[in-house]
This record gives C-alpha cells, structure tokens and sequence, in this order.
C-alpha cells in the first residue's frame, strides 16, 4: 500500500545561512554600534544577545527578516522572554523545534481521521505516516493538512512510496 510521512523539520542549510547573513547586518549597521549584538547558534537553540531589550528584539527581527527571505516557516521558532545575561546585557533564549510533538502527531491523526478521506494515518517516532489506495486520496490528504489554520506546526510531506 503507498505511503508517505508527515513531518515537521526546518532546513538547517537555509537557518545557518539566514543566522550568517543577520550576523554580518549586525556588524555593519550604525545603530547597532557599541551594543554588543550577536546571535549565536548552539544545538537547536539561538541565543540573542545584546545590551539592552529592545537590541535583542531588533536583532531577532533582523533575524526573522532573513528567515522569511529565505522561506524558513516561523513555526519552527519559539521566542522567549529578555531576560539578563552576563554583565549589563540582555539575552533571549529562541527555541527551535524539530520533528511532531506526540500531541500534535495525535491531532494529525485525528483531523485525517474526521476528514472521511480513504487513508490511514498511523504515528512513527516523530512523524505521521499515511497510507492509501492511490494518489489521489494522498492528495487530498496533503490539501486537507495545509488547509488547517489550527495546527501551529510547519509540515512536510516525504518519503513518497507507490
């Protein structure tokens, strides 16, 4: 029986060149002078840093900027709040999430599930297979996923098998 997966896993290329580009915006903007700005990547965490609140929101925005530029979904990305960091400067902590939360897989299912579509939505790991008869009904499927306003979750289709 065809199958393919549902996930939720951003692109790490287009991350580390969206966080290079907003690195370099930073060094070489005037108003961001002498405030110690920087966004650091360490794991699936980005830190931004700066001497104040409204540097740190600055430098995320930037950060979001290049981001859109490059199509990385923002569902990936959960902001904390500023909070202090070493010396007189200010931080926040920018979680990035990666793969279907287990409620989320759940909710997927259960929308496959109510939508009456002749496909069966099975959770892998963190991940969401479908199966089904033909193309056809895994198109709808897909349609019916994006159509969703209610998910806040970025999600991929692969792993495409006849």
């Amino acid at each position: 029986m065809p199958t393919f997966d549902v996930v939720s896993k951003p692109d790490w290329a287009e991350i580390k060149n969206a966080l290079n580009q907003a690195e370099k915006e930073l060094a070489q903007r005037y108003d961001f002078e002498g405030t110690d700005a920087e966004i650091e990547l360490s794991d699936k965490v980005l830190w931004v840093r700066a001497n104040s609140d409204d540097r740190v929101l600055a430098a995320y925005d930037i950060l979001v900027g290049k981001l859109t530029r490059r199509e990385v979904s923002l569902k990936h990305f959960d902001m904390g709040r500023c909070e202090p960091g070493s010396g007189s400067g200010r931080k926040m902590k920018v979680t990035i999430q990666e793969g279907l939360s287990t409620e989320k897989a759940k909710q997927i299912v259960k929308i496959l599930k109510e939508s009456g579509l002749k496909v069966q939505p099975s959770i892998v790991e963190d991940s969401v297979r479908v199966s089904g008869k033909n193309r056809d009904d895994w198109q709808e499927a897909i349609a019916h996923l994006k159509s969703q306003a209610n998910l806040d979750v970025a999600l991929q289709f692969q792993n495409f098998r006849d």
